[in-house]
């Protein structure tokens, strides 16, 4: 996130509190990994207030270590768990098989983008008002178009206008992003990500409906 540690524990705080209206309003099971995000996205944006902490040397290197390693796994896991998130709440069976696709492309990047977090080593800075993040990864530009594909294709394939809107926001942010910084990405893009978490928020709340009375397996078409 942008600024400082208290920025990043601000949006942590206030983002989690979106999340917990966002699980709220889960009527269904297949709905709960979707709403689960936001509190991904709040945890994600509390942990790099210890990045920034250790880099300033409020914090013991080990935790700040431990933080940048919980950074980059969250936001490496990203490209398998939006297309799944969505999978799980798609029901036409059409775009189901296209999110399905994207879920293959985002596990693939995901597995690739963790071995390298595994192997190490990583690292991160202060770059102006933004932390850039350092890792060992093969074929990085590909992986960055992959990751994109992954993330935000799952999104416009939707049958739900209210996420096609945000993949296009989010697609937007990242041409934005990367145009303005590419040291930064990483943590500018995890930031933006936690911000539309009031996007699904506003999702669950318009789609909620009562519970089903019989129990369905994750991700199955309504």
């Amino acid at each position: 996130m942008c600024f400082s540690a208290e920025a990043d524990l601000v949006t942590g705080i206030v983002v989690g509190a979106v999340g917990i209206e966002a699980l709220r309003h889960v009527r269904k099971p297949h709905q709960i990994a979707l709403a689960t995000t936001p509190v991904l996205f709040a945890l994600h944006e509390i942990d790099e207030s210890f990045v920034w902490w250790g880099l300033h040397g409020q914090v013991s290197w080990q935790i700040e270590h431990a933080a940048i390693y919980i950074f980059l796994a969250v936001a490496f896991i990203l490209p398998f768990w939006v297309p799944f998130a969505m999978l799980g709440v798609e029901t036409r069976i059409h775009r189901r098989q296209l999110m399905r696709a994207f879920l293959a492309v985002g596990t693939v990047t995901s597995v690739l983008l963790l071995v390298a977090v595994v192997r190490g080593p990583v690292g991160a800075s202060i770059d102006g008002s933004h932390i850039a993040y350092t890792a060992d990864i093969s074929y990085a530009d590909i992986l960055v178009v992959l990751y994109v594909i992954a993330t935000c294709g799952a999104c416009l394939v939707a049958s739900n206008q209210w996420l096609v809107l945000l993949g296009l926001a989010n697609l937007g942010a990242v041409i934005a992003l990367g145009w303005i910084t590419f040291t930064g990405f990483t943590s500018l893009w995890c930031a933006w990500a936690a911000l539309t978490s009031i996007a699904i928020a506003i999702y669950l709340r318009r789609s909620g409906r009562p519970l089903a009375s019989s129990s369905r397996v994750f991700g199955t078409s309504a």
